[in-house]
C-alpha cells in the first residue's frame, strides 16, 4: 500500500468520526461513539477489529497484557492500517498521544487518529500520527 491509499484511508475515517459527531453531538461515552464509528465503517465496508488486545514482544516472547486499542482499520500483512483510538473527554493529555504512538509501534502500523468527541469540530480536535512504517510505505 502506499503513503497516498493510507492517507486516504484516515481521510474516510475521519470523514465517517464526523457523521458520527454531527449525528450525536458531544458529551457521550467513548464507548457509545466507538460502536457507531464502527457500524459506520463497517457499512462503508471497511474491515474493523474492536477492542483488540496489543500483544507485547519481550525477549522473543509474546506477554499477555490488558492492552487494548480502540479500532484497527483494514487490517492487513502489508501494513495497511489505521490505529484508531478514540476519546470523550475535555482536554486529551499527551499520555494519549503516546499511547497510540505505542500501539502503532508494537503492530508495526503506519498510521493513526486520536479523535476526541468532546469538541464542537472534530476537524479541529483530531490529531494524525505517521512513524516510521509509514515512511518505507512505496509512493504511487
Amino acid at each position: 500500500m502506499t503513503k497516498r491509499e493510507v492517507t486516504q484511508l484516515s481521510y474516510e475515517i475521519i470523514g465517517l468520526a464526523i457523521k458520527v459527531h454531527k449525528v450525536l453531538g458531544p458529551g457521550l461515552l467513548e464507548s457509545v461513539y466507538e460502536r457507531c464509528l464502527k457500524y459506520e465503517l463497517i457499512k462503508n465496508e471497511f474491515d474493523v477489529k474492536q477492542q483488540m488486545r496489543v500483544p507485547v514482544v519481550y525477549e522473543n516472547i509474546i506477554i499477555d497484557t490488558d492492552l487494548r486499542l480502540d479500532l484497527l482499520v483494514n487490517d492487513c500483512v502489508v501494513n495497511d492500517c489505521v490505529v484508531v483510538e478514540l476519546k470523550a473527554i475535555e482536554t486529551v493529555p499527551p499520555v494519549e498521544e503516546a499511547k497510540l504512538l505505542t500501539y502503532m509501534k508494537l503492530l508495526q502500523k503506519p498510521q493513526g487518529l486520536l479523535i476526541n468527541f468532546f469538541t464542537d469540530n472534530i476537524s479541529k480536535s483530531m490529531k494524525p500520527f505517521v512513524n516510521e512504517y509509514f515512511r518505507i510505505l512505496h509512493e504511487e
